[in-house]
């Protein structure tokens, strides 16, 4: 069992290179017990390429794990930029929806809020 959870997501960004890379590991156990490293790294946007390290002991997996951080973090990895929390495209559709017109209890529409809704198609 894993003691806590390890995840990591990190980005190298050059637009005067034209560099957009992602690195991507997290520590997972298996089916069978083992411990398993997964890493994944790719050109961002892309499904990239994936390894798989198994190891007997979580501290073997954490100690790659850390010595491959180490070694993105020379190479110019950084975590990924939050973006502001403006209006997410789910939350502006969620809106649109309980704007639509709702039944009266006998499912009828009125005819008025049909149109509507043939315009909105």
């Amino acid at each position: 069992m894993i003691s806590q959870p390890y995840r990591l997501y990190v980005e190298r960004l050059d637009p005067s290179r034209n560099m957009a890379r992602y690195y991507a590991m997290s520590i997972e156990p298996n089916l069978f017990g083992d411990i398993c490293l997964l890493r994944k790294w790719g050109r961002i946007g892309t499904k990239g390429q994936m390894m798989v390290h198994h190891f007997g002991q979580e501290e073997d997996a954490v100690r790659l794990f850390l010595d491959l951080l180490r070694q993105k973090r020379k190479r110019g990895y950084r975590p990924r930029p939050s973006l502001p929390k403006e209006k997410w495209p789910a939350e502006a559709e969620h809106e649109s929806a309980s704007s639509a017109p709702v039944p009266d209890p006998e499912g009828h529409l009125d005819l008025d809020e049909e149109r509507n809704l043939d315009g909105e198609l």
